[in-house]
């Protein structure tokens, strides 16, 4: 379990981005736990925009949408600066956010 005062690192994606064959937000989780970080949870969006403010959403008449994918990893601050650069090699496109996280349970 990741200390009380921790880091939420949170990744925002696309599900149709790809690091070498793999969904993105797969090698991202893959990397995390080879990384030994506390854990990682993707959340998969069913509506929402970039920069670009094109539109990603679910559409049954399409088969590509890139909808929208947020990763997020607890853990602590000087593990989750670590993974940052892993990060960076890895993403050409995307958000990135860090915050404090009060670890309760």
């Amino acid at each position: 379990m990741p200390p009380e005062d921790s880091v939420l690192l949170r990744i925002f994606t696309g599900d149709d981005h790809r690091y070498q064959r793999l969904p993105l937000f797969e090698a991202i989780v893959l990397k995390a736990r080879e990384s030994h970080l506390a854990g990682a949870t993707v959340l998969h969006g069913i509506l929402g925009f970039g920069k670009s403010s094109r539109l990603h959403q679910s559409n049954p008449l399409i088969l590509s949408s890139d909808l929208p994918v947020v990763v997020e990893i607890v853990d602590r601050a000087d593990k989750i600066e670590a993974f940052l650069s892993v990060l960076e090699q890895m993403m050409s496109s995307g958000l990135v956010t860090m915050e404090r996280a009060h670890v309760v349970k």
